[in-house]
């Protein structure tokens, strides 16, 4: 009887301590082995203390989760945490009421929190013209340039660094038996969106969009169309193959056919997993020297964790610990090495390469050096626009007229230009 009596206890002590611990619940877009991980990551969150039980719920891709955080925000049945991609930045901040900024929250709970230990190319997309963080970086990337190491061999060239080289490199690429010299993947973000940052022009007016919501799109400047009328020169020359909005091209480098690749770091795993009978090798996005002698940093791609208000201080409090927890370079480190994705502080990159990571494979560190070379400019700091995800489906469908033959480069970038700009001024109007 003793002995029901202590177990009962103990049961009951148990079930008391579990129902003390503060639920917080996260809604993320990880699928598969990201989402794993993701769960992976809030377990050892939820073991390390027990005040706090992250609950991380996949809630569909980037845009059915946010479009399910605001239908919940309406309902007033919001999660504490939602992972948005950074299309979706300009919405998030435009709903008034609906979010809790990060560099309040950090204050607000007493959690010890320094924005400068985060990579200023990461948290600059997120963060207000003062500098104040508005979401919690997590799983943030960049475009590079992959690259068929054997294949350069054979035709006897060197990674070009530049746009004028990967003319010439892809020539010679072509005469050494390859079906095409390069493809890429999300044209918008790598050949508009990141060409404009790593060569210090605008894509859009008002700083980026950063400086108000009266923006224009300006990516049909003389070196964009420069740029896409080049591309569609050697389009027909067979230089570069076009394969697809999203990463869809990505087979014509893994069989061979396409020397060259460029897409998000984060495909470094899949690139690695994919390839067949080749090595392959990682190096910086090229740029015209003819309109920038050094290039500047490429922006960012991924998501960040937003806070939406609507809990209670305790819950608030426990987000806090677990973006401390997150942000840990232990944390941070295993993340960028089980991804791909960049590491979102300082200590994480420093402690991968102190675990000898980089050296283990060569070109995961290349995005890192691409995003830290210098001082992100009020061009290179990322970007801040409204219906952002409908612009980049005009800007993709105005870009395969160009592939076609149907349109010339600056048609249709002074269509995507207009259309966009329709789009910019009704987010404007919904928002003013």
């Amino acid at each position: 009887m003793f002995r029901k009596t202590v177990g009962a206890l103990a049961l009951s002590l148990l079930a008391a301590h579990v129902q003390a611990s503060t639920e917080v619940e996260w809604w993320h877009a990880m699928g598969g082995r990201l989402g794993e991980k993701v769960n992976e990551i809030a377990e050892k969150f939820n073991a390390s203390q027990s005040d706090y039980v992250v609950k991380p719920v996949f809630k569909g891709n980037y845009t059915e989760t946010m479009t399910a955080a605001i239908a919940a925000f309406r309902a007033k049945k919001q999660p504490a945490i939602v992972q948005v991609f950074e299309v979706g930045t300009a919405t998030m901040m435009s709903a008034k009421g609906a979010v809790y900024p990060t560099y309040e929250l950090m204050a607000d709970t007493q959690e010890p929190f320094n924005s400068s230990d985060y990579l200023a190319a990461v948290t600059g997309y997120y963060s207000t013209n003062d500098g104040k963080m508005l979401s919690m970086p997590f799983n943030s990337s960049t475009p590079v340039l992959y690259y068929n190491k054997d294949a350069l061999a054979k035709a006897g060239v060197e990674p070009p660094k530049t746009w004028e080289e990967m003319g010439s490199v892809g020539k010679k690429l072509l005469d050494a038996g390859y079906k095409c010299g390069f493809t890429t993947g999300w044209q918008s973000w790598v050949q508009l969106e990141n060409f404009s940052a790593r060569h210090d022009i605008p894509f859009a007016t008002r700083n980026n969009g950063f400086s108000g919501l009266d923006t224009e799109l300006a990516f049909n400047s003389p070196l964009h169309v420069k740029h896409i009328t080049q591309l569609a020169e050697w389009q027909k020359e067979g230089i570069f193959s076009y394969g697809g909005r999203r990463s869809d091209s990505a087979p014509k480098f893994y069989t061979g056919e396409c020397a060259m690749y460029m897409n998000s770091s984060a495909s470094y795993a899949g690139v690695k997993s994919s390839i067949q009978g080749f090595e392959f090798g990682v190096s910086e996005l090229p740029y015209w020297k003819e309109a920038i002698s050094t290039p500047k940093n490429t922006i960012i791609g991924g998501a960040t964790l937003w806070t939406l208000k609507g809990h209670t201080q305790e819950e608030y409090k426990g987000v806090a610990k677990f973006y401390t927890f997150l942000s840990s370079p232990e944390i941070q480190a295993d993340w960028h090495q089980f991804t791909g994705y960049l590491p979102i502080t300082h200590a994480a990159a420093e402690l991968t390469k102190k675990q000898g990571f980089y050296a283990e494979n060569p070109g995961t560190d290349v995005a890192i050096q691409q995003m830290t070379s210098g001082t992100p400019t009020a061009n290179s700091k990322g970007l801040r626009l409204g219906n952002f995800v409908q612009i980049r489906d005009i800007i993709n469908e105005e870009l395969e007229n160009v592939w076609a033959g149907k349109a010339t480069a600056k048609d249709a970038l002074d269509n995507a230009v207009k259309r966009g700009n329709e789009l910019l001024r009704k987010f404007e109007r919904s928002n003013s």
